[in-house]
């Protein structure tokens, strides 16, 4: 909702992106819109007629957002996912470490690399991931 100010200009609401634009320049750019809509220079776009595209990035922290958003246009993962694949990797490998030495060193780098990612904070909880404990899993590989 936005009410007329004094010289005629229209008051905006907080947060609105066009808040901060002077009130002349707003009719230019108004003006200089409606002459190309006119000369149809905006009816041969890639995408006419068909809704944006949008992510949902809900999930994403709103501090985050535009880094997430920068490091995904450069083709890049956060760290908590590299650290979370990393995790998944890891995992994986155990059941093809027949030495039980072993694969209690790779346990105990996994549980470290867990740590870190919980650590590491501002993420959905359903993300935190649990430490591997190591007789469970000596239990499980065993059954298969």
């Amino acid at each position: 909702m936005s009410s007329a100010d004094s010289s005629g200009g229209q008051l905006r609401r907080v947060g609105d992106p066009m808040a901060g634009i002077l009130p002349g320049y707003e009719k230019i750019v108004e003006q200089r819109i409606k002459e190309a809509m006119e000369k149809g220079e905006f009816d041969n776009l890639p995408g006419k007629g068909r809704p944006l595209s949008l992510e949902d990035d809900s999930h994403v922290p709103e501090d985050l957002r535009l880094a997430y958003k920068v490091l995904k246009n450069a083709d890049c993962l956060p760290p908590e996912l590299l650290e979370r694949t990393e995790i998944l990797q890891m995992e994986d490998m155990l059941a093809g470490i027949p030495d039980e030495k072993e694969r209690y060193k790779l346990i105990k780098k996994i549980n470290y690399k867990i740590m870190k990612l919980n650590a590491m904070g501002k993420k959905s909880p359903l993300l935190k991931e649990k430490q591997i404990y190591y007789k469970k899993l000596v239990d499980k590989i065993a059954e298969k």
